[in-house]
């Protein structure tokens, strides 16, 4: 399974004899599903049902999704009159207005129709039957879009992270190659050191040798670059899961190695790749938190 990327837009209309739905879907990354959904108000007692198809389309990400209806001009609202909710509102502002000499009764007439509950609007669409399957219809279009340009985007992402982990690679061949030399170069400044420190000592070379390898153990990278080769790997092949925990998991081993390479080598040109690598890495940490 290819990679998909966290960010993601989709979108669709669907449309009946009474209205029409526009409906959005925008994604960004985030661990979870976090789900935010804006609704015309007469859709607040489907929440549950879009919710329901959203979670099973899309697994993670931040989500916003938008849902429009646009009623056509043969529908007309439907106005109704709260009347004993309207009546003590009106009593009330009467009795309130009397109590500080106002004397405008139109103007309290129009403030109570403004209170809350006063007055309904319905929508009258004519037959309501099938508004929730053409609703569930314009979803489920909406997520595919959205899902579609995750894949599209996880294409790219991926041959990004392709990219990095080449990089790496090529730095690491790099060390590699020069590995042996600053292995000999160490040797060699040792002995010159200890024959100034020794002055006119003679140096006991089996002495030498075994305190030399014991030193050069510590300085040894050669586990190091094979662990490094073997998680460079493994990243790409776990590329085509699609998995991104999967991904920031195996940049953090690399990250490990670099940072031994980088602790034990004691080379100038050797530590200038270590941080090139280090700046690829980053990168890769960067790009797999918008991996699925």
């Amino acid at each position: 399974m290819a990679i998909r990327s966290m960010t993601g837009y989709g979108n669709a209309t669907v449309e009946s004899d009474n209205f029409t739905l526009s409906i959005e879907v925008k994604s960004l990354n985030s661990k979870f599903l976090e789900l935010t959904l804006k609704t015309p108000r007469d859709y607040n007692d489907k929440e549950l049902e879009i919710r329901n198809v959203v979670t099973n389309s899309l697994e993670r990400g931040k989500v916003l999704v938008v849902i429009e209806r646009i009623n056509k001009g043969s529908v007309k609202p439907k106005v109704q009159i709260n009347l004993p909710l309207f009546t003590s509102y009106y009593n009330m502002l009467k009795d309130a207005a009397e109590a500080v000499g106002a004397q405008s009764s139109e103007e309290l007439f129009k403030l109570a129709f403004s209170l809350p509950d006063a007055t309904t609007s319905e929508i009258s669409t004519g037959s309501n039957e099938g508004e929730q399957q053409l609703l569930t219809q314009g979803l489920q279009l909406a997520l595919e879009n959205c899902n579609k340009f995750r894949e599209d985007e996880g294409a790219v992402l991926a041959q990004k992270l392709q990219e990095y982990i080449d990089t790496i690679a090529t730095l690491l061949n790099k060390v590699e190659e020069a590995d042996p030399q600053r292995m000999q170069q160490t040797r060699t400044r040792i002995r010159e050191r200890l024959q100034e420190l020794a002055l006119d000592t003679p140096i006991d070379n089996n002495r030498f040798e075994q305190e030399l390898i014991y030193y050069i153990e510590k300085l040894d990278i050669n586990e190091e670059k094979v662990r490094l080769r073997s998680h460079l790997n493994y990243f790409s092949e776990a590329l085509q899961s699609g998995n991104g925990k999967k991904l920031g998991f195996i940049s953090q081993e690399i990250g490990r190695e670099i940072n031994t390479i980088g602790s034990k080598v004691n080379d100038a040109v050797i530590q200038r790749w270590v941080v090139e690598m280090k700046e690829e890495l980053e990168k890769i940490k960067e790009q797999s938190l918008n991996v699925m």
